[in-house]
């Protein structure tokens, strides 16, 4: 069974702490949009498709508990809070994208003059509801599009080896995971040997987050440090890299966890097929190019501490982007819920759906 990483029903909302994972398992209850901008800022919550979803659920936690007088508080609240949450993580697209289509959808509810202001209100908590539920869905087509790229080249008998960076499983979205999807849904067909996870310095997600998801389910997993994954590629016959993304830009260049660039490089030096796995949310297509993604820049006490010792020489100065971004032409393919596509075909994507 997937970890739960996000807990809502009936108006309240809880998330698992991912800083103290995997020593301690604690959920913690947001009660309102700061309690949300502060869970996602402090990376308590993190992954694009969940940073989206808690932000938009600590919205709704507001709108249950609050009583309005008229439609146009409503309609300010949300686009008031929806930007601010926006705010808490610029990288991702995710919740850029959700703050766009609640405010879109709030707005159209305004303007009927047949709903009421508490049938304003139920209906937008309705629509975020159905987000969740979305993200699941989607996850789980993202998953088993992702086994069928992988497997159509591989003999029938043979099992597949999985790279994997960060974490983009349960603790990311809403339940089942983009990348990690796609390694829980070989696993499932029997068609796994084993899945890799990088540690993912210096934030340790893979070391703390994938390898403790991989462990929770039994799905057979091996951990290695972020500097052996050219050693592995030459030792070991890896059969795809699969990494979730926080934007990806019209031409299929992708924003993922710093380090992701690197590990694309070396796949592509190896000829091992590289594969970003994420939801259409995740795709900017109002970004012509990954030139123009903003890379957020996290703490350098995340760098030179580690559980509160210090390990880097006191006064060295730090560098320490949160992601990276790779070039499109290292990328095979861009695994989305609707199937998967070449980075060149992006923008016929969005043609054919306007």
């Amino acid at each position: 069974m997937a970890l739960e990483a996000i807990k809502y029903k009936n108006g309240k909302l809880e998330i698992l702490d991912q800083t103290l994972l995997p020593a301690i398992t604690r959920y913690v209850p947001v009660q309102g949009v700061e309690d949300g901008w502060k869970v996602i800022n402090k990376m308590q919550v993190r992954g694009a498709p969940a940073i989206a979803i808690v932000g938009c659920l600590s919205l709704a936690v507001e709108l249950a508990r609050e009583s309005y007088l008229d439609k146009s508080t409503v309609r300010r609240e949300v686009e008031g809070k929806m930007n601010y949450l926006v705010s808490a993580r610029p990288t991702a697209v995710n919740i850029k994208i959700a703050a766009e289509d609640l405010i879109k959808e709030t707005n159209k509810y305004y303007k009927n003059d047949d709903i009421s202001v508490d049938e304003m209100v139920q209906c937008i908590l309705k629509f975020i509801e159905c987000m969740l539920k979305k993200d699941l869905d989607d996850n789980k087509c993202i998953g088993k599009f992702g086994a069928e790229e992988i497997l159509k080249n591989i003999p029938e008998d043979n099992l597949v080896r999985i790279l994997t960076h960060c974490n983009a499983g349960s603790l990311a979205t809403s339940g089942y995971g983009t990348a990690l999807g796609v390694i829980r849904s070989l696993h499932d067909q029997k068609r796994l040997e084993r899945a890799y996870c990088t540690e993912t310095r210096p934030y340790n997600q893979g070391a703390r987050l994938t390898a403790f998801e991989l462990v929770h389910e039994n799905i057979p997993g091996t951990l290695i440090c972020d500097d052996m994954v050219a050693a592995l590629m030459k030792s070991r016959t890896i059969s795809a890299v699969v990494v979730g993304a926080d934007r990806v830009a019209a031409n299929g260049d992708t924003a993922n966890k710093i380090g992701t660039y690197q590990i694309a490089i070396l796949a592509k030096y190896h000829d091992v097929p590289f594969y970003v796995a994420a939801p259409m949310t995740s795709i900017d297509f109002e970004m012509s190019n990954g030139d123009s993604i903003p890379i957020e820049e996290r703490p350098e006490r995340e760098m030179t501490h580690l559980n509160d010792q210090r390990i880097a020489a006191a006064g060295i100065q730090c560098w320490n982007p949160a992601f990276d971004v790779t070039p499109a032409h290292l990328i095979s393919g861009i695994i989305t819920e609707i199937g998967v596509f070449k980075p060149e075909n992006l923008k016929d994507l969005v043609s054919s759906s306007n």
